[in-house]
């Protein structure tokens, strides 16, 4: 490839006790919980899934330097953290403020922010009758923008291996339409931004990198209806969390998933007017997520079709491909985006398992070689 891209990894933090899901399932509740009761629900089903390293707790700083050795050894750049702010403040923020931030070897590693902007849904596990269930909502307001923002400036912007792109801090938002819409429209959004960048700059932490994603602004197959509004807000480059066409139930197999899903991020290459960061999935399984004594019926999420016969070499195959149509369009963003590092009860995972090993995080190295941060 002509130039490494920043290898970056979706951070999803459920893996540590959070006084939050001890209200709703009870003491010393973790995700781990819906891991390791899990079941097959169809036919040559594999679950569950058994994680090399065990049922850890990500909040503990030797657990966390574990995770960033083995990220920054085969070739991952950044953890992109799914942050969570509501307007009475952080959740699960304890895994990256007690967990990576206080691990002796974080500066081996860089991290960015995803405002994971959704209301909290009762998948842990969603009940056929009422999948999905709204248990607080995500709204955000402008006052919960600035208090959101500025825990971000004061407690994570200054740090040494915060990443920038071009010197500019990096900042994503998962569903930007969802904040203009409650916010009150286009025009206050954008205000909050210009103020939040100002108020960035007046910390002493100079530019803002914001990464919004496109295909909420439209759909996928017209792609480019996205490029005015996505100039309009100002966005320094574009992003989607992970693929679709998950359209064969209950399960379809990765290779045709990959292949389609490569087609669309060549698509968001070629007619996104803002640099697009492209990602790429090992796979997608989001049944633990269910009520296991429920029947498994299309539903909706997290009645999920099940991604199969996924393995580290077809992994590997579509991370190269990937790669490399980002490499000859010319107008790539800087980030390469794995979805995810650590989605345990989606079926989307690039840490070990008692199956593939370190089989996942040795393609990533195979393409991409060790990440030493010289190429950011």
């Amino acid at each position: 490839m002509k130039k490494r891209p920043i290898v970056s990894t979706f951070y999803f933090p459920n893996w540590h006790v959070d006084p939050r899901n001890e209200r709703c399932h009870g003491h010393g509740w973790t995700e781990w919980r819906v891991t390791q009761f899990a079941a097959p629900r169809f036919p040559g089903h594999k679950q569950p899934k058994h994680p090399l390293w065990g049922y850890e707790d990500e909040a503990d700083p030797a657990v966390m330097e574990k995770k960033i050795a083995a990220a920054a050894g085969h070739g991952i750049d950044n953890f992109m953290f799914d942050f969570y702010f509501f307007e009475d403040g952080p959740y699960r923020e304890r895994c990256l403020n007690e967990g990576f931030l206080k691990a002796s070897n974080c500066n081996d590693i860089h991290f960015s922010i995803m405002w994971a902007n959704h209301d909290h849904i009762y998948a842990h596990p969603g009940s056929f009758w009422k999948p999905a269930e709204a248990v607080w909502k995500g709204t955000v307001t402008t006052e919960t923008f600035r208090k959101c923002t500025e825990y971000c400036i004061r407690h994570y912007f200054p740090q040494p291996n915060y990443l920038r792109i071009n010197g500019a801090l990096h900042f994503a938002i998962y569903r930007p339409w969802n904040m203009i819409r409650e916010m009150g429209g286009t025009e206050i959004f954008k205000q909050e931004m210009e103020a939040f960048r100002r108020r960035v700059e007046n910390a002493g932490l100079g530019k803002l990198h914001l990464d919004l994603p496109a295909a909420g602004f439209t759909d996928w197959e017209h792609i480019e209806n996205a490029n005015a509004i996505l100039t309009e807000l100002g966005a320094d480059s574009s992003f989607e969390y992970g693929w679709g066409y998950k359209d064969q139930f209950p399960a379809y197999e990765y290779e045709e998933w990959a292949e389609k899903n490569i087609r669309n991020q060549g698509r968001f290459l070629e007619k996104l007017s803002v640099p697009y960061n492209p990602v790429v999935m090992p796979g997608w399984d989001s049944s633990p997520r269910t009520v296991q004594s429920d029947m498994f019926e299309p539903v909706g999420y997290p009645f999920s079709p099940v991604i199969t016969g996924s393995s580290p070499e077809k992994f590997e195959r579509a991370l190269r491909r990937v790669a490399e149509l980002a490499d000859s369009c010319g107008k790539a963003g800087p980030l390469l985006n794995l979805s995810c590092w650590n989605e345990w009860t989606e079926g989307a995972y690039l840490e070990p398992d008692s199956e593939a090993g370190y089989g996942y995080l040795e393609a990533v190295r195979k393409v991409f070689g060790c990440a030493d941060g010289k190429n950011i």
